[in-house]
C-alpha cells in the first residue's frame, strides 16, 4: 500500500496544527466537495454569500490548476488542504471570522515567480484561474516545496457581521437566490 499523504517539509514549528485538514487525490470529481466544505466554513464563519463563494472557488480554482498543471491531470496524486479559522488581527482570543487554506501537492515544481494569470485582454476560455484567486483572497503565496511539489497559502479576512454583532448566520435573501454562488 502506498502512503499519499503530502509530507508538511518546512512548516512553520511555532504554527499551530491546523483546524481542518483534507486529503485527497487528484480527482477532478472531488473538487466539488472540497469546495462546498470551504463556503460552508466560510458561511459559519460570519462570510456573507458573495463571499463565501469567492473563498470556494480560489479553492476550486487552485485545486483545479494543482489537477491541471502539477500532475498533468493524472488523478492519482495526493493533495492536502489544510485550514486554519483566523481571529481578527491583534485579537488572538476573539471568535475567528477569517481563513487560511494551505494546498500542498507532489506534483510538479514551477518558479513562483512564473505563476502569472494570463492578460486580461487575451480573450479566450480557460487560464483566469490565477487572476481571480488574486482577486478575491487577501493573501496569495506560491512556494516550491522542499520535499517536492508546491506549496499555496491563501487568507481570507473577515467574514461579515449582522447589525447585531454577531457572525452572519444566514445570507442574504438575493445571494441565496443565485447570485454569487459557486457552480460546478
Amino acid at each position: 500500500m502506498t502512503d499519499h499523504h503530502v509530507q508538511h517539509a518546512g512548516d512553520d514549528p511555532g504554527e499551530s496544527a491546523p483546524d481542518l485538514t483534507l486529503h485527497m487525490r487528484s480527482s477532478p470529481r472531488l473538487l466539488a466537495g472540497a469546495r462546498e466544505m470551504v463556503a460552508s466554513l466560510a458561511r459559519r464563519l460570519g462570510f456573507d454569500e458573495v463571499s463565501a463563494c469567492q473563498v470556494a472557488l480560489a479553492v476550486d480554482e487552485a485545486l483545479a490548476n494543482v489537477i491541471r498543471h502539477g500532475y498533468e491531470r493524472r488523478e492519482d496524486g495526493p493533495i492536502d488542504m489544510l485550514v486554519w479559522l483566523l481571529a481578527p488581527e491583534g485579537e488572538p482570543s476573539a471568535p475567528p471570522t477569517g481563513l487560511k487554506v494551505v494546498i500542498e501537492d507532489q506534483g510538479r515544481q514551477v518558479d513562483p515567480g512564473l505563476i502569472k494569470g494570463r492578460d486580461l485582454d487575451d480573450i479566450r476560455p480557460g487560464g483566469l484561474g490565477v487572476h481571480i484567486i488574486r482577486e478575491v483572497m487577501d493573501e496569495v503565496r506560491y512556494e516550491k516545496r522542499d520535499a517536492g511539489g508546491m506549496r499555496l497559502t491563501l487568507v481570507k479576512r473577515g467574514g461579515a457581521v449582522k447589525d447585531g454583532g454577531s457572525p452572519a448566520s444566514d445570507p442574504p435573501a438575493e445571494a441565496a437566490h443565485g447570485r454569487g454562488s459557486v457552480h460546478g
